[in-house]
Order: structure tokens, then C-alpha cells, then sequence
């Protein structure tokens, strides 16, 4: 664990799904999917990486959260978010570093991330910390089940 004046940071459980999910959908622009986002499958992600994806909490409160997931090779983040009136308290970096540091003792070497190019925010975020945008690359992406859609949120409350 991580610890701060005020937030601690620690490895994200199966029984934070309520919350985590709830953060999820008070963040604007958040893109949740029918089926990844759901209980079962984000607990399946958790036992398959049980050390990598991370929660930033105050009190019982979850204000921040990493999937963080790899295939012993590369790591994707997913659902990198903090609640807006946990902004600029450095909960982001804190959470990144924390990956980051647990990826390398793994032995993974590059971590990849989508930033959907309507999240000022986030790709503000990103630039700031150092990530590399990579103009040299398409992202493609091929649907297995047309019913795992995306629903966008679209207002941020203060939680």
C-alpha cells in the first residue's frame, strides 16, 4: 500500500467492483462496455492479474482507479480515472508509478493505453507525465460479440 496525508493507494479486489464501477459512471466521457465492464468479467481480469490494477481511496471511498493488465510481454492500462474532486492531488501519477513500478518487477517492458481523442482531460494528463503519442499508429479493433457495446457518460459529478 501507498499511503498519502489524505488517499491511500492499493491493489484493486473483486468486492470493489461496486464502487469502482460507480466511480466509472460519474466520470464524463468514460466509455463503459456492455460485457468487459461487467461484475464477472472485470473479477476475471482481477484474478488474471491479481498484483497489476490498483484503487486510490479516501476512507472507504474509491476516488481513482487502474486496470492494469499484461500478457507477459506488453501491459495496457484500462480505465485509468480519478474522481474530479480528487483532481491535482497527484492520486494519477501516484497510481501510474505504482503500475509501472509492479510491471517492471514482472519483467514487462512497455505499457499501452487508448485515450479516446475526446478526453481533454486525460490526453492532458498523459502528455504531462511523459506517455508518447504515437502518430505512426492505427488503432483497429474487430467486435467478437456485438453486444458488448460502449455507453459514454456523459456529465461528471463531484464524487
Amino acid at each position: 500500500m501507498i499511503y498519502d496525508d489524505d488517499w491511500i493507494l492499493r491493489p484493486m479486489l473483486p468486492e470493489d467492483y461496486d464502487k469502482v464501477h460507480k466511480l466509472w459512471t460519474n466520470i464524463k466521457g468514460f466509455g463503459i462496455r456492455a460485457i468487459d465492464d461487467s461484475r464477472e468479467d472485470i473479477e476475471r481480469f482481477i484474478l488474471r492479474n491479481p498484483t497489476t490494477s490498483v484503487v486510490a481511496c479516501v476512507g472507504d471511498k474509491i476516488v481513482g482507479s487502474i486496470l492494469c493488465g499484461h500478457d507477459g510481454r506488453q501491459a495496457s492500462f484500462y480505465h485509468v480515472c480519478v474522481a474530479k474532486a480528487y483532481r491535482r492531488r497527484g492520486i494519477g501519477s501516484a497510481m501510474v508509478i505504482h503500475c509501472m513500478n509492479v510491471l517492471r518487477k514482472l519483467k514487462i517492458n512497455k505499457i499501452a493505453l487508448i485515450a479516446f481523442t475526446s478526453n481533454d482531460a486525460g490526453n492532458a494528463f498523459w502528455k504531462q507525465i511523459g506517455w508518447r503519442y504515437r502518430p505512426d499508429c492505427n488503432y483497429y479493433e474487430f467486435l467478437l460479440n456485438e453486444e458488448n457495446i460502449t455507453r459514454f457518460i456523459e456529465s461528471e459529478t463531484e464524487e
